[in-house]
Parts: structure tokens; sequence; C-alpha cells
């Protein structure tokens, strides 16, 4: 939701000097948290036009501070922009879903259809709700992202030391296990193949696969589906990530011939419809667990998300269903 205002620059800018805990962050990224309901586009046009200025000179959004750095941002007043309202109901779904929280790290167990960061079409994501909820914190800053269809496990950093630990694990992916990930889907289909690794790179009809910059070639990705339940009709799968790729897990199970129950961008279009008749409206794909383990931390690091009472439902219905949706 929108409120109906208008952005209005006051004359005199403001100068901010950059501590340590912001050592190392994009400017884009600091500019987010320090002008609070300023639409992106704005925030990306100041800096292209030199508006927003570190050190004196015109720098890019990629820019990374460093301590000390003097930034010099307008003073923009939020009158009757494109402001985003977050209601009452959503923050307290937010503030409800944490299952983990240290000085270091919050996780929460994110709702479906909650969108991780604002969009297009969407005008807020759960990193502005938590910094509405928490308005005090010093630091939030995420550390990866999940689908906004997909449910369960998501990682927030409390301070700059922390968010550079967990990216440099998650960059260094792969057979290493240094962070593992996995999570519950619910696929059309008797899966057939037991323990399952899937290795090819990304394709999918009308969608090139992820590329490799550098190597100009496709990235890998990897997957490990195993079978937890057969229903009529469905499977439930783990599905163990070892990289990270966009939509990795839907498209490798689309490929292997069970796509993801609601996907409705690499799954079955006629399934799904029957799976909506069946009151089952959403994706079945839940990030229920993820582990690390960060350094000067004794212990690694594992945190889990229940599924919610909404896939729980779905699933216990199924085998008291007598007719079959695959014929």
């Amino acid at each position: 939701m929108y409120a109906h205002e208008r952005l209005r620059m006051k004359d005199s800018p403001s100068t901010h000097t950059i501590d340590a805990a912001r050592d190392g962050q994009r400017i884009d990224n600091y500019l987010f948290t320090r002008l609070k309901g300023v639409p992106k586009g704005l925030i990306y046009r100041l800096l292209r036009t030199g508006k927003i200025r570190v050190n004196g000179k015109k720098i890019k959004q990629t820019y990374r501070l460093q301590e000390d750095d003097e930034v010099l941002i307008p003073n923009i007043s939020v009158s009757e922009s494109k402001a985003h309202i977050i209601s009452k109901s959503i923050k307290r779904k937010i503030e409800s879903s944490t299952i983990f929280e240290d000085e270091n790290i919050l996780a929460i167990n994110k709702p479906a259809g909650i969108a991780v960061h604002p969009g297009s079409k969407v005008s807020y994501g759960v990193i502005e709700v938590l910094r509405a909820i928490r308005p005090d914190a010093s630091y939030l800053e995420l550390v990866h992202r999940i689908d906004r269809e997909t449910s369960g496990c998501l990682l927030i950093a409390k301070n700059k030391h922390s968010l550079n630990a967990l990216h440099d694990l998650l960059r260094r992916e792969g057979l290493n296990n240094e962070v593992g990930k996995n999570y519950i889907l619910l696929v059309k289909g008797r899966w057939n193949m037991g323990e399952q690794v899937i290795d090819t790179p990304l394709q999918s009809k009308g969608q090139n696969a992820e590329v490799d910059d550098e190597k100009n070639t496709w990235k890998d990705a990897y997957t490990i589906f195993t079978p937890i339940e057969y229903y009529k009709d469905f499977t439930l799968l783990n599905a163990e990530i070892k990289t990270g790729r966009t939509h990795q897990i839907r498209m490798h199970a689309a490929q292997s011939g069970f796509p993801v129950v609601g996907d409705d961008k690499h799954g079955d279009f006629a399934f799904n419809k029957e799976c909506r008749k069946m009151g089952f409206k959403r994706m079945f794909l839940h990030a229920a667990e993820i582990s690390f383990h960060l350094p000067g931390n004794k212990q690694r690091t594992t945190i889990t998300a229940p599924m919610d009472q909404e896939l729980k439902s779905f699933i216990e219905g199924l085998d008291s269903r007598k007719d079959n949706l695959l014929n």
C-alpha cells in the first residue's frame, strides 16, 4: 500500500561519518537504511547525478564504504511520496517468526508470500519490516535470499563482521559443505530414483541458464534429492543444495520430471490447477534448515524452521483422497 505523498528536498545537505560497523557496506545498502521511505529509484538517481557524495567525490552505487568516510546526503523529507506503509498484521507476523537470535545473527521463519526485498510490484520486503519493528537496531542486513513464495529459514546479520563472515562462507559453496541448506518440497508424481544427485546447469523453456561472467559458461548447480514420504500423486522430498542458484531446486525438480507443487513458473500448470481445487493455493517449498560454522565459534550453528500449518494440513489430507489426479 502506498500513501499519496511527494518528496521534497531541503536546501542544506547533511554529512554522516561512517563508523566501524558500516565499514565495507555498499553505499546503496547504507542509503536504504539511512533514507527510509525514499524510493530506491530516487536514491540511485541521486548517486548517478552526484548529489550524494563520499569524501567530496561522486561515487558509484557499488562503492564500499570505509570507516571514517564522510557521506554527504541531501536532506529529503517524505511528505506526500510513495512511502511504503507496513500493516500491523505484517509486523506481528514477522515479529513472531523469530526462530533464532544471538548477538550476531537473527533468523526468522519467513512466511510465504512476503518478499525479502522490495521490488517493482512490492513496496517493502522482510528487511524493511524488521527495521520498522526494530527502529533502534543499528544494523540489520540480509545474509541471503529466498523466493517470495518460499517459506522458511532466512538469516539477517546484526553487524558487519557477521555479514562478511557468512558471505565468505556462501562464496565458498560446493561439496565442502561450508553452509548446509536443506529444503522440504512436495512434487507431482511418485519419485522413483531414491537419493538422487542432480548436477546439471540450470536451464528451462524460454530461459537461459545462469552464466559465469568470467568464463562465459553456464554455472554448475548441485542438488541432492531424497524422498521422505510417498502419497497418491505426490512425493515429499528433502533437497540439500550445495550451490545457491536462482530457482535451483524448482528447476532441477522440473527437469527431473517431478515439478514442485504450486510452482507457477517451472511447474505443471494443469496439475497446479487441480491442487488449487483441493484448497492449496501456494508453492510447496520450504527452507527447513540452515547450518554453518562461523569463525571463532566452537560449535557449528544449526537453525531449523518448522513447516507452517498450511503445508502440514495439505499433506495430512493427501492419503484420504480416493481419486487420482494423474489419471
